[in-house]
C-alpha cells in the first residue's frame, strides 16, 4: 500500500505543477493583458485547488500511516528527528511547507471570489498561487536534491 501512494503522491506533482502554472500564466496574462477574469481563469485555480486537496489526502495517510518518515519517524527515533536533515525534511518541513501552500491556494480563491473586480481578481489570483507554486516547487523532493536521492521523476 505503501509504495502505491507515494507513486501516486509522486505522479500528482506533475498535475499540480502544470495546473499551478496553467493558473499562475493566465492570472499573469490577466494582469499584463488586463483581460476580462473569466471561466477558464476561475478553472484553472480551482483545478490547482483540487490536485492540491488530493495530494494532501494522500500525503496525510502517507505521513500518519504507511511513511517512516513521518509521525513514526517521530515515535522510533524522538527529538532525533530535528537533527538529522532528511528525517527532518519529511516529517516537517515538506508536510508544513505544503500546508502552508495549499492554505494560500485557499485564501487566494476565496478572496477572487469576494473579489469585483476583474483586475483585482488576477492579481490576487497571481499573488496566491504564485508564492503557493514557489513555496511547493521549494519542498518537492526532486531527484538529484538530497531529499530525492532514490527517487524518480515520476
Amino acid at each position: 500500500m505503501h509504495n502505491t501512494l507515494l507513486f501516486i503522491h509522486s505522479l500528482l506533482r506533475w498535475a499540480i505543477v502544470l495546473a499551478g502554472l496553467w493558473a499562475v500564466i493566465r492570472a499573469l496574462k490577466g494582469v499584463s493583458g488586463k483581460t476580462p477574469f473569466t471561466g477558464a481563469d476561475n478553472k484553472a485555480g480551482l483545478f490547482f485547488m483540487i490536485f492540491l486537496d488530493t495530494q494532501l489526502l494522500i500525503g496525510l495517510l502517507l505521513y500518519f500511516v504507511t511513511s517512516p518518515l513521518g509521525v513514526k519517524a517521530f515515535q522510533t527515533m524522538g527529538g532525533a528527528v530535528m537533527k538529522d536533515s532528511y528525517y527532518r525534511y519529511f516529517a516537517v518541513e515538506h508536510i508544513f511547507v505544503a500546508i502552508v501552500a495549499i492554505a494560500l491556494v485557499h485564501i487566494g480563491r476565496a478572496k477572487v471570489k469576494k473579489a469585483t473586480l476583474d483586475a483585482q481578481k488576477h492579481k490576487t489570483s497571481l499573488i496566491f498561487f504564485a508564492i503557493a507554486l514557489i513555496l511547493l516547487a521549494s519542498r518537492i523532493p526532486w531527484p538529484g536534491t538530497f531529499a530525492g536521492v532514490g527517487r524518480g521523476w515520476f
